[in-house]
């Protein structure tokens, strides 16, 4: 009866040893699932989460870095200050030609520059006249139509009043080329047959004076690159600056 009952807590206790070693396997045994560890699931986890907070991170990033744009308008009468980058000539320049000039300083409203020195104009010829013979004084005429801001692509049209330059009447030197001739006549009539020789040849210096007159252009006029001239606005301008 000793017997049995040994036997069967041999028996007891070897099932109890198997029931453990089934139930937990050592962390290094090859009977292991992969995949399991804490480190293993989190290198297959999704990485959807982590994307998210970037983009969310970089978007004030760039609405910093995009430019803020505003409006400013420069009223009609608004001086603008050029310098000619073409010269024009009542000689030599034709109606329609280009004209280019160049800001020399800015123009600023409410504190802000609205247009930046070394802004680019450009504009037409509308008159070239040249000098007459006879009568007719030489004239040009320019005006400007597009503006064009100093680092920015943007075209302007804008409205402003022409520019224009006239001769300076010659009726003193005509007069000086017709009276020299003639006083130089009268003398030399004087001297050859007495007062009736000075009417004479006054009268034929004087004609010689006269046709030199008529055979000579007046003076033409001339704006030369480089020159300064100031446009004035014609109608308000709104333009576009950053900030």
């Amino acid at each position: 009866m000793r017997l049995i009952a040994m036997g069967v807590l041999a028996v007891s206790l070897a099932a109890v040893a198997c029931n453990g070693t089934d139930g937990a396997a050592p962390a290094g045994s090859a009977l292991a699932t992969p995949g399991t560890t804490p480190a293993e699931r989190g290198a297959g986890a999704p990485a959807v989460a982590t994307s998210g907070r970037a983009d969310e991170a970089a978007a004030p990033r760039a609405a910093a870095a995009a430019p803020v744009w505003r409006e400013l308008t420069l009223p009609a009468g608004t001086n603008l200050a050029v310098v000619l980058d073409t010269t024009v000539a009542s000689a030599t320049s034709e109606v329609e030609a280009p004209v280019n000039a160049h800001l020399s300083r800015s123009v600023t409203i409410q504190g802000q520059t609205a247009v930046a020195e070394g802004s680019r104009v450009s504009g037409v010829v509308t008159e070239a006249t040249r000098a007459a013979k006879v009568k007719g004084l030489a004239r040009v005429a320019i005006r400007f139509n597009t503006l064009t801001p100093r680092g920015d692509d943007q075209r302007y049209t804008i409205q402003t009043a022409p520019v224009s330059r006239t001769a300076a009447a010659t009726k003193k030197d005509d007069a000086l080329k017709i009276g020299v001739p003639a006083a130089g006549g009268a003398v030399l009539g004087g001297i050859l047959g007495g007062k009736k020789g000075a009417l004479i040849g006054g009268s034929a210096g004087g004609g010689a004076g006269t046709a030199v007159v008529l055979s000579t252009r007046g003076k033409e006029v001339t704006l030369p690159s480089g020159a300064a001239l100031t446009l004035r606005l014609t109608q308000p301008l709104t333009v576009r600056i950053k900030g």
